[in-house]
């Protein structure tokens, strides 16, 4: 069936604007990180999994391709993803967090030079240097719940969560037989079972597990069910567009949530972020249209 052209433009859209809470909930629930990860994990999984099952058509076909080698890449994403972020916000300040998690673009761009031999463009490398520059900043102003220094594990932990999201994108765009279903669900339910074996059963039931079940069971399987299927109909640098939204939206849902606000070190240092994102998709759009 021949979808429209702005098909994945709003599948991207749609999942980036039910992401936009995410964080906001984690910070309702009161969980540590392991917690929290525990709860997401093994909710996502669920649901994803029970949605693969239930749609799928050659669940034989499925299963072989998960335990190929693409197939362990993207279930180790998913499941650093879910780990590192959950961690990320338990120890950070959600502004800073999600700036790192804004650098997906270059992270693609970086990917597809290592595995597809593509050229890094001088625009790649001046992007990398201003997201970090701006990262550099807004950590230095930064404060969150371990003390100052948890600013800089936010900025880390959101970088590596880009890199594992860059590889899902660009991945499951090559791969287009792989099911987005079974390799999310694997990858979220391993993570959920790591978190519950480090937490413990008896202290899972700390906090409130009515916000971290609606992260678990409708803003992370819809959004990242959204955001990786329209990763196939596409180019991931839209879908890293578009997730700027988190990057804007998500820390003003903390702070009129929970009174989490950002220091005024940490805004300059997001503007100099998302700014520079901005121009290098927008100057990379202009690129790809120009060529066609």
């Amino acid at each position: 069936m021949t979808r429209h052209p702005l098909f994945g433009l709003f599948l991207a859209t749609f999942g980036a604007l039910v992401l936009t809470p995410d964080a906001l909930f984690m910070r309702l629930s009161g969980m540590a990180g392991y917690q929290m990860v525990g709860w997401r994990g093994v909710m996502m999984g669920a649901v994803m999994l029970a949605l693969w099952a239930l749609t799928s058509r050659g669940r034989v076909r499925d299963l072989v391709a998960l335990c190929s080698g693409t197939g362990l890449v993207l279930i180790v994403s998913q499941y650093f993803n879910m780990t590192l972020f959950s961690l990320g916000i338990a120890h950070a300040p959600v502004a800073v967090m999600l700036m790192g998690v804004a650098a997906v673009p270059v992270f693609a761009a970086l990917l597809s030079w290592l595995v597809m031999g593509e050229r890094t463009r001088p625009a790649t490398w001046a992007a990398i240097a201003a997201v970090l520059a701006g990262l550099a900043l807004a950590v230095s102003g930064g404060k969150g719940p371990e003390g100052t220094g948890s600013a800089l594990i936010g900025a880390l932990a959101g970088l590596a969560v880009a890199l594992v999201l860059a590889l899902n994108f660009v991945v499951l765009r090559a791969r287009p037989e792989m099911s987005i279903p079974l390799v999310i669900g694997v990858g979220a339910t391993l993570a959920g079972a790591t978190g519950w074996a480090v937490i413990g059963p008896a202290a899972m039931t700390q906090g409130a597990v009515w916000a971290i079940a609606v992260c678990g069971l409708v803003i992370l399987p819809v959004s990242f069910f959204s955001l990786s299927l329209a990763s196939r109909h596409t180019h991931a640098s839209n879908v890293s567009l578009l997730l700027l939204l988190e990057t804007v939206l998500g820390p003003l849902w903390v702070w009129l949530g929970v009174g989490e606000r950002p220091t005024p070190v940490m805004l300059a240092g997001g503007a100099v972020v998302v700014a520079s994102l901005a121009i290098y998709l927008w100057h990379t759009g202009r690129r790809r249209m120009a060529a066609a």
